[in-house]
C-alpha cells in the first residue's frame, strides 16, 4: 500500500514537472520572439546614434583645448552683433562733429549764364520800339556766420548727449557678448556631459539586461527582470538620440557667436568650491543702481529729451547771423533803348537778423510734443530702474541657490554611491531585485548630472549677476578660466 502511495505521488510530480518545462518552453520561445523584436528596435536606435556627425568623437578635436577666454576672444573678432554695434557707435562719433558745424561759417558760390532776347515798346514815348539779342554772366561767393541760434546751441549739447547714449550702448553689447559667450560655453559642456553619463549609464544598464538574461536561462530570476532591463536600455537609447541634438544645437550656438564650430572644450575642475557671496542682495542692488548699462541708457534718453524741450522753444526766439558776398556780372547788352553791355562788381558785409512772428502754429505744437516725451522718457527709466532691480535679484537668489546646491549634490553624490554598491551587494545575495539595482544606478547618474549642471549653474550666474549690476568686464573671465581644466 504504502508503495502504491509512493508511486502515485511520484507519477503526479512527473506530470507536473512535464507541464512546467512545457510551459517555461513556451514561454522562452515567445520571449526570444520579443527579444529579437526589441533587438530590431535596439539596433535601429543605435543606428540612428551612429548615424549622427561624429560630434561626440574626439578623433577630430584638437589636442589643444579651447578655454572660455580663447572663445570669448574668437567672439570678439567674429560675433556680428558686435560688429553691428562698433559701427554704430563709430557713425554716431561723427554726430559731433556735424553739431559743431551748426555755429561754423557757410561757404556759397554761385554762377550763371543766360541767352536773353527781348522785344520792347515804349509807351507816351517817342522812341522807336526793337528787338535786343545778349547774354549775361553771374558769379558770386556768398558767406555767412551764426552769431546767435539757441536751436543750434542746444542742438550742439544734444549731439554730446547722443554719442554718450551710444558709448553706452557698446559697452552694452560687450557685456551682453561676455555673457552670450558664457552661456554658450557652458551648453555645450553640458550637453557634452550628458552624453557621457547617457553613454555609461547605457554600459551598466546592458551589463544588468545580459545578467537578467543568463540568470532567466538558468532559473534564477523571472521574466519580469529582463523585461525591466530591456525597457531601461530601450530608453536610455531614446534619451541618447536626444542628448546628441542637443549637443549638435549648443554646438551651432557656438558657432553662430565665433563663425566656426568648436572644437575640445576645457571642462570646469572636480574639486572647483564655490565661495559664498560676500555682500547682501541690498548691497548689489545700490551698485545696479548706479551702474547698470540700460537704466543710464534711459537717463541720457531722459536728458536729450529736456534739451528737445528747449530746442523747440528756441523756436519763438530771433536768430542774427553775420552776411557777405562779393559778386561779378557781365553782360554783352541790355534791354534798354541804348542796348549796351555792362560788368558790375558788388560786395556786401552787414547783419541778418530774422525774428519770427507766426509759423502757423508748429512751434507750438513742437514744444507740447517735446514735453509728453519727455514724460515718456521719465518713465521709461523707471522701467529699466525696475527691470535692473529685478534682474540683480533673479540673478543673486539664482546663485545663492547654486551655492547651496552644489553643497547638497555633493553629498547626495556620495548617498547615491553607497546605496549602489549596497543595493548591488543585496541583489547578490537575494535581498534586492534587479529593478532595485536600475532604480539605484539612475539615482546615481541623476545625481552626477545634477552637481555638473549645478557647477556650470554656479558661473554663469556669476556673470549674470555682474552683467545684472553693470560691472562685468572681460577681468570675470579670466577669473572663471581658472576654474577650468586646461
Amino acid at each position: 500500500m504504502y508503495k502504491l502511495e509512493r508511486l502515485h505521488n511520484f507519477g503526479q510530480l512527473h506530470r507536473a514537472i512535464f507541464l512546467a518545462c512545457m510551459t517555461l518552453s513556451v514561454s522562452e520561445s515567445a520571449f526570444a520572439a520579443k527579444m529579437q523584436i526589441t533587438k530590431n528596435l535596439t539596433l535601429v536606435a543605435e543606428s540612428a546614434v551612429v548615424a549622427q556627425p561624429a560630434v561626440i568623437s574626439t578623433a577630430n578635436m584638437r589636442a589643444n583645448t579651447i578655454s572660455l577666454l580663447d572663445l570669448y576672444h574668437q567672439a570678439v573678432t567674429h560675433d556680428p552683433t558686435l560688429a553691428s554695434a562698433l559701427s554704430a557707435n563709430q557713425a554716431a562719433q561723427e554726430i559731433i562733429e556735424q553739431g559743431k558745424a551748426l555755429y561754423r561759417p557757410t561757404v556759397n558760390f554761385n554762377a550763371d549764364a543766360n541767352a536773353v532776347k527781348t522785344d520792347i515798346r515804349y509807351l507816351n514815348s517817342n522812341a522807336v520800339p526793337g528787338q535786343s539779342n545778349f547774354e549775361t554772366y553771374k558769379a558770386a561767393i556768398e558767406a555767412s556766420q551764426p552769431i546767435y541760434r539757441k536751436q543750434n546751441l542746444v542742438q550742439m549739447d544734444q549731439t554730446l548727449t547722443q554719442v554718450s547714449q551710444a558709448d553706452k550702448q557698446l559697452h552694452l553689447s560687450k557685456q551682453d557678448l561676455i555673457l552670450r559667450t558664457t552661456q554658450s560655453y557652458f551648453d555645450v559642456l553640458i550637453a557634452q556631459d550628458k552624453i557621457d553619463l547617457i553613454g555609461a549609464q547605457k554600459t551598466a544598464i546592458l551589463s544588468q539586461l545580459e545578467q537578467a538574461k543568463a540568470n532567466f536561462e538558468v532559473g534564477t530570476s523571472t521574466i519580469t527582470d529582463v523585461n525591466e532591463a530591456q525597457a531601461r536600455y530601450d530608453l536610455i537609447v531614446a534619451q541618447e538620440i536626444a542628448a546628441v541634438n542637443e549637443y549638435q544645437i549648443a554646438q551651432r550656438s557656438v558657432q553662430a557667436i565665433t563663425g566656426e564650430m568648436p572644437q575640445k572644450l576645457a571642462t570646469v575642475r572636480a574639486d572647483i568650491q564655490p565661495n559664498a557671496l560676500a555682500q547682501g542682495m541690498d548691497k548689489w542692488l545700490e551698485v545696479a543702481e548706479q551702474n547698470n548699462l540700460n537704466i543710464q541708457i534711459q537717463q541720457d534718453a531722459l536728458k536729450f529729451s529736456d534739451q528737445e524741450i528747449d530746442r523747440s522753444k528756441a523756436g519763438h526766439l530771433p536768430t542774427l547771423d553775420a552776411v557777405a558776398s562779393v559778386s561779378e556780372s557781365y553782360a554783352t547788352g541790355s534791354a534798354s533803348v541804348f542796348s549796351t553791355g555792362n560788368d558790375l562788381k558788388t560786395g556786401t558785409i552787414g547783419l541778418q537778423l530774422q525774428i519770427p512772428l507766426y509759423q502757423g502754429g508748429a512751434t507750438s505744437s513742437k514744444i507740447r510734443q517735446a514735453v509728453l516725451n519727455k514724460q515718456k522718457a521719465q518713465d521709461d527709466v523707471e522701467i529699466a530702474r525696475r527691470q535692473a532691480a529685478l534682474e540683480t535679484q533673479r540673478a543673486y537668489l539664482n546663485l545663492s541657490t547654486t551655492i547651496a546646491q552644489i553643497k547638497a549634490l555633493e553629498q547626495a553624490l556620495i548617498s547615491s554611491q553607497s546605496q549602489v554598491d549596497s543595493t548591488k551587494l543585496g541583489y547578490e545575495v537575494g535581498v534586492r531585485t534587479s529593478v532595485d539595482v536600475l532604480n539605484a544606478e539612475q539615482q546615481l547618474f541623476s545625481a552626477k548630472r545634477d552637481l555638473l549642471q549645478a557647477r556650470y549653474n554656479y558661473l554663469v550666474n556669476i556673470i549674470r549677476l555682474k552683467s545684472a549690476s553693470g560691472v562685468l568686464a572681460e577681468a570675470d573671465l579670466v577669473d572663471i578660466n581658472q576654474q577650468l581644466v586646461h
